[in-house]
């Protein structure tokens, strides 16, 4: 594997900003109502379950980095061989294509339904991608670069779902344990999705100047993402009642409605508005690994991969049209991300384990 220059790598301590970044997208603003439909208000303890299932798999990269291998190209290289090993990286540049594809059809269709109901799905997907694309070019330091502004400057947003608390009902959550474990962990499944996008530090590991002083970064940033998920559930399911819960398909995004300010008499556009610039580095970020698994399968350009990549999205983002289509697109990427983080790459730890000791 060739080595990365040094001036292209940045601090351990900005992989919190791409880890919490990446998952701090559009799940947040609508997994309320999945995890209700299974275990109603005892569902925040599946918040917590399903975040603690992360850091142990995060912890499980980790060990499959500690083996010497450098990035996930490189793991696959190791145990599968040249041609098994490109086709286990395609499986991962088809990944971060639907991980694309949801995320740009889930916010344009918060778009249509809350701002603009005539919005061309294609010209928008067209100029999004398009600036994803200038983001790439600038390079892994350029992309992390936006992660950070992602993360920093629409934090404000976090302060705005406690307007709820005067209206909360915090006896909702009584009594507690009323769903069973297997509930419980059922909808601990559902917040698949919510917690998606820290697998991709296998691709860009290379890229942190000393990855073993990144791990208390990552940690952090799962921890905090974990915090931020339970300070959101807690605060919507004191607000709504269960009816409403399953009712309302973006319910972070409802409890804005009650946000009235002096200037701005509807805030959730304001809100919409600044999701664009938490999701931008979001897309650049996955459109960045793909990229650079084609670059590493293929030895293609990665300027010209991810123009290829970018393509996709754009011819298919248009198809999706009901909400049917597109609660479904996102129950596909969510199981396609529970099977890669929760059994393909603990598989994949083993299978490293053996061939290391198998080669020894």
């Amino acid at each position: 594997m060739q080595t990365v220059p040094e001036n292209r790598k940045v601090s351990p301590s900005l992989v919190f900003f791409t880890i919490h970044g990446m998952q701090f997208g559009i799940g947040i603003l609508g997994f309320q109502r999945a995890i209700a439909k299974i275990a109603g208000y005892d569902s925040w303890m599946s918040v917590i379950f399903a975040g603690i299932m992360t850091m142990l798999v995060m912890w499980i990269i980790y060990k499959i980095l500690a083996f010497g291998e450098t990035d996930l190209a490189g793991t696959h290289q190791f145990v599968f061989g040249k041609w098994l090993g490109g086709a286990c990286n395609l499986l991962f540049v088809f990944y971060f294509i639907l991980y694309t594809t949801t995320i740009l059809r889930s916010y344009s269709e918060i778009i249509q339904v809350w701002v603009f109901n005539d919005l061309n799905v294609f010209i928008f997907t067209f100029i999004y991608l398009s600036l994803c694309v200038y983001i790439v070019f600038g390079g892994f330091r350029t992309v992390v670069g936006m992660m950070f502004f992602s993360v920093v400057l629409p934090s404000y947003l976090i302060i705005l779902f406690s307007f709820t608390l005067p209206y909360a009902n915090f006896r909702n959550f009584l009594p507690l344990f009323d769903h069973s474990v297997k509930e419980i962990i059922l909808a601990g499944h559902q917040m698949s999705l919510t917690y998606i996008g820290f697998e991709s530090f296998l691709i860009y590991s290379p890229f942190i100047k000393d990855h073993n002083k990144s791990k208390k970064w990552a940690f952090l940033a799962l921890t905090t993402s974990l915090l931020l998920f339970l300070y959101t559930a807690i605060l919507s399911f004191a607000y709504y009642n269960e009816a409403q819960l399953l009712k309302y398909i973006w319910a972070s995004l409802s409890t804005w409605k009650i946000v009235h300010l002096p200037v701005v008499e509807r805030f959730e556009y304001i809100g919409i508005a600044n999701w664009c610039l938490i999701i931008l580095p979001n897309t650049a970020l996955a459109l960045w690994c793909g990229s650079r698994l084609l670059k590493q399968t293929f030895n293609l350009s990665q300027r010209k991969g991810v123009i290829i990549l970018s393509l996709i999205p754009l011819i298919v983002v248009p198809f999706f049209k009901t909400r049917y289509q597109i609660e479904h697109l996102n129950y596909v990427f969510g199981k396609a991300g529970f099977l890669i983080n929760y059994l393909y790459i603990p598989f994949l730890l083993i299978l490293v384990w053996l061939a290391k000791k198998y080669k020894r």
